[in-house]
């Protein structure tokens, strides 16, 4: 299955800089059906974990992908799963 990854870990202090690479690599996974969209956002204090869930919980965006899956193993990452 191909994968895409997004390390936010540059970009973690550019709030609008985080949401166009968000929207920029969901569209390449739903444009090239890519399966799925790996999202590295560190450990951290969990801020900014929060803000990639929050973007992945609206509508507009939610309808694109059919899961998100929490790594079990490495709390720093999610995965987003697509239907293809």
């Amino acid at each position: 299955m191909a994968k895409l990854t997004l390390d936010l870990h540059e970009i973690c202090k550019k709030g609008r800089l985080i949401e166009n690479e968000l929207n920029r690599v969901i569209a390449e996974a739903v444009d090239k059906r890519i399966g799925m969209v790996e999202i590295i956002h560190g450990k951290g204090s969990g801020q900014l974990k929060k803000t990639v869930l929050r973007f992945l919980n609206r509508p507009e965006i939610k309808k694109l992908y059919s899961r998100v899956d929490k790594d079990s193993k490495n709390f720093g990452r999610l995965f987003v799963r697509f239907k293809n």
